[in-house]
């Protein structure tokens, strides 16, 4: 096999791979109007890689993975337990906080480097040229065992966005829920980078949420229409040879604009 349809295959099964949890993580934040706590994880792995480079910790390798890992479940921890009570302080206000202040340690962690600059980048675009099958492999494995998580405890799970049933230990599933979010937080980011990691996660989960209401249908709906604009993006950034990273937030920014004009101009109708 040549090379292209080679790269063309791998990112294509990392794609497809991804926007399955992360359409449905994303439904969860967007139904539960948690919109930046991503961004929170995410930036959460990437000072954590940072912090790990300081400390002779190769970027990318198995040891900056969990070092990355340690910092979101601590930013886990914080999200989960920081709820404030006074209703004139929301909750989102509290998580732009959180994003303010890991985005500006990464900064300063970042200033303290040879070669800073160059690092911080990468947290922010990511590597995805040098997708792997290995690192298919592993995605796909720790992306089907955080499926299996949430489909036993789907009960506990949908009851934190639904509101369906009490909750009993409410703040421990919230916990639970973010750490299965950071846990693929960590595995993105490295080779997507912070931004692109939220548009995996927010972009395809606020598309469905447009037009369906049903579980089920908005993940299969968000799904395709994240590949399809990930896979157009892919080849535009392949044919023009513009960044691959930004190509794809681009992309997929397209793709909700245009599902947001469709639901303006179309009659609605009970969403399924």
């Amino acid at each position: 096999m040549t090379e292209t349809p080679r790269f063309l295959m791998v990112q294509t099964s990392l794609l497809a791979v991804v926007l399955v949890l992360h359409t449905y993580v994303g439904l969860h934040i967007v139904r539960r109007s948690l919109i930046f706590s991503d961004l929170v994880l995410d930036q959460a792995a990437a000072l954590g890689a940072l912090v790990g480079i300081y400390f002779g910790i190769q970027y990318g390798g198995v040891g900056s993975y969990v070092v990355a890992l340690v910092a979101v479940v601590a930013g886990s921890a914080m999200l989960a337990l920081l709820k404030p009570r006074n209703p004139l302080v929301p909750r989102e206000a509290v998580i732009g906080i959180l994003y303010a202040l890991a985005l500006v340690a990464s900064l300063l962690v970042g200033d303290k480097l040879a070669g800073g600059e160059a690092y911080v980048a990468k947290t922010l675009a990511g590597s995805l040229l040098w997708v792997s099958w290995p690192l298919v492999y592993v995605t796909t494995a720790v992306y089907a065992a955080l499926l299996m998580v949430h489909w036993v405890f789907r009960r506990k799970f949908l009851a934190l966005s639904d509101g369906t049933q009490d909750l009993t230990n409410e703040k421990l599933w919230d916990f639970l829920f973010f750490v299965t979010q950071g846990i693929i937080t960590v595995l993105i980011v490295p080779v997507a980078g912070v931004l692109l990691a939220y548009a995996f996660l927010m972009i395809p989960a606020a598309t469905a949420a447009l037009f369906r209401k049903d579980w089920l249908g908005a993940v299969v709906l968000g799904w395709g229409v994240g590949l399809a604009a990930c896979l157009t993006g892919l080849g535009a950034s392949y044919h023009f040879d513009w960044p691959y990273g930004p190509t794809l937030v681009v992309a997929l920014g397209v793709v909700f604009l245009a599902a947001v004009v469709c639901r303006a101009i179309v009659p609605r109708r009970a969403q399924p």
